[in-house]
């Protein structure tokens, strides 16, 4: 009877909007005004409503709504979380707050489904204090949360770097009896992975194995990522290989992920037979992956591979986003094709695709580069047309280009423009500023940038010599970071524990296994422990560099100390036993990982093998 009523309303409706009959709004009318010409019963004012809804003629379903209350007829709770969910869909904030309301102020009980609806489409759109008063709203009046509740609140909350009052979240839904699930898991291992809390990351996955959860595509896929991020290639396999193992397939991320960390560490080879790999399987390339591809062939000198992939990617039909064409840009500008560059920017504005104020950035850094000032004023100047505001790093760039040529008249105006704007560069700015040209491998740049900041009367301090230092061993230039190192001494600034890690790392990457060991009884003579990061890197530097006895010696030292071992550092030590067929030593230590619920060393074996 209900879908019999329901298909002919969707029909009238359908000829109404097309203005064939009735207008629409005049169809909810003509069935009030026939009300008790039929079996008595409101349903059908529920169906009217509902089919709107799945038209998509949202105003009009609201207005329907409204309509109906003016009856006193109110439709389904049920059929009023329908049009919030297409509302949120739609990212329309202001039509779901209000419709919201108005649910509320008719006297319509909302169920735990509208309030996971509403708490989770805010978090989404960053408007945390919403979410959280709803989230305390809907337990004031009796609705007990559920696992989406809580899941859309720690991922709301987590994404927004509140990781304290996540992990509280998480505690309140065990107390409360609502026992987490995979997506509990996977959202606070993606959280703590992207803040750079490795440990804590793994915490949370042996802690979800202990409650009998098997992690999923996405757990592995997160741990890859955050691996090929940081250019741990190992540790990006490992996880790869260990996903395989349990018979799962690896998603578009996961081996996009991986392509990546080939990428960081120069094994173009090995990342485009990933790519072969990919599609052999099955799995589609992505906008994500030709984004990697396209990048990764750039920084590695191959401009005419990575047009190659553009070209294909056009092709298959997949529309470049703006971190291709940045990609592209950035390895045009690279090799020293400006030209090129400037049609990659002229074709993203036929594409409708805004480019943003970091690919400004690097073309007039580039520009500024060759001294050619003029060219950059004039992007500068259409940049601002566009409504795209310049911010710190553009304004540096400008003045710092200026000061090098001489043009201090020039450089001083940008700096009192940038004023004018409220744009002040901060030494916090500058830091951001140099890690971010590190990363990009233009170290020198970096540098300059550095020594320029007190024309700009700021004076670096522990936060800007980190984030070079740190850049520089990552980059390969040790000599260059330990320079930095004794300067920042000479000036009694104290380094942080990232100074003495990257440092020690470096120089255990060259072989200087004595000036490491050095920089480490310096660390803790300066009253800084050694943590996870610097263990793993003496740890792991000593056994490549075939000190297995020293690395070992440390690894039972931090376990004294009470720091854990993840899976990284364990992997470092077995793969070097296993290499100087020593099995005693790599039972026990696979022995020790299992006592501590860490990832099996069935994967360690792959991982040695995969590469032997």
């Amino acid at each position: 009877m209900y879908s019999d009523t329901y298909d002919v309303l969707k029909e009238l409706v359908t000829l109404s909007n097309d203005k064939k009959v009735l207008p629409c709004s005049d169809v909810l009318d003509v069935l009030w005004s026939t009300r008790n010409a039929c079996k008595p019963g409101y349903g059908v004012f529920d169906a009217l409503f509902s089919v709107l809804i799945e038209l998509g003629l949202l105003k009009e379903a609201s207005e329907c709504f409204l309509r109906m209350r003016s009856f006193r007829v109110l439709p389904k709770a049920r059929s009023c979380n329908y049009l919030l969910h297409r509302f949120s869909k739609l990212g329309d904030k202001n039509s779901s707050l209000k419709f919201f309301d108005d649910m509320i102020e008719s006297g319509i009980v909302p169920t735990v489904y509208t309030y996971n609806i509403m708490i989770d489409y805010l978090c989404k759109d960053g408007d945390l204090n919403a979410a959280k008063r709803l989230f305390a709203q809907m337990k004031d009046i009796g609705i007990d949360p559920d696992i989406v509740t809580y899941n859309s609140l720690i991922d709301g909350i987590g994404k927004h770097g509140e990781l304290e009052e996540m992990v509280s979240i998480y505690k309140e839904m065990k107390k409360f009896k609502c026992l987490p699930d995979v997506v509990t898991y996977n959202t606070l291992i993606n959280c703590f992975c992207r803040s750079g809390r490795m440990a804590v990351a793994f915490e949370y996955l042996h802690e979800m194995k202990r409650s009998g959860l098997k992690p999923n595509v996405i757990t592995y896929s997160i741990f890859i990522d955050v691996f090929a991020k940081e250019g741990m290639l190992q540790g990006a396999i490992k996880f790869f290989v260990d996903m395989r193992r349990v018979g799962l397939a690896p998603n578009e991320f996961a081996y996009t992920s991986l392509i990546d960390a080939h990428f960081k560490v120069s094994k173009v080879d090995e990342a485009l037979k990933l790519v072969k790999e990919m599609l052999e399987v099955g799995v589609k390339l992505n906008v994500v992956t030709y984004a990697t591809l396209v990048d990764g062939l750039c920084n590695a000198g191959s401009i005419k591979e990575a047009e190659e992939v553009f070209r294909v990617m056009l092709k298959d039909g997949i529309v470049p986003n703006l971190e291709v064409y940045t990609a592209l840009i950035h390895g045009y500008i690279k090799s020293k094709r400006l030209v090129d560059a400037l049609n990659i920017l002229e074709q993203m504005k036929e594409n409708n695709i805004r480019p943003d104020t970091l690919l400004y950035g690097i073309v007039l850094w580039s520009f500024c580069s060759d001294e050619n000032f003029e060219e950059a004023k004039v992007l500068f100047d259409k940049m601002k047309g566009l409504g795209i505001e310049g911010n710190y790093v553009i304004y540096t760039i400008l003045a710092d280009a200026y000061f090098k040529a001489g043009k201090s008249v020039e450089a001083q105006a940008l700096l009192n423009e940038m004023q004018e704007r409220g744009i002040s560069p901060t030494v916090v700015t500058y830091s951001a500023l140099i890690d971010g040209l590190c990363r990009l491998g233009f170290v020198q740049e970096a540098m300059d940038h550095f020594h320029s900041m007190p024309k700009m009367g700021l004076q670096p301090n522990v936060v800007a010599y980190t984030a070079l230092i740190h850049g520089l061993c990552r980059n390969k230039c040790l000599e260059a970071a330990e320079k930095m190192f004794n300067e920042m001494l000479g000036k009694g600034i104290h380094p942080d524990k990232i100074v003495y890690t990257s440092l020690i790392d470096g120089n255990l990457k060259q072989g200087n296994i004595q000036d490491a060991l050095d920089l480490g009884r310096r660390m803790t003579g300066s009253g800084l422990e050694l943590d996870l990061h610097a263990y793993t890197a003496l740890i792991c530097g000593l056994s490549k560099n075939g000190q297995v006895s020293q690395a070992r010696s440390f690894f039972d030292e931090m376990i004294e100390k009470g720091v854990k071992p993840d899976e990284v550092v364990f992997s470092c030590l077995i793969r070097k036993y296993q290499e100087i067929g020593n099995l005693e030593e790599v039972l026990a230590l696979q022995n020790e990982m299992m006592k501590r619920g860490l990832t099996t060393v069935t994967s360690d074996v792959a991982v040695h093998n995969m590469q032997t």
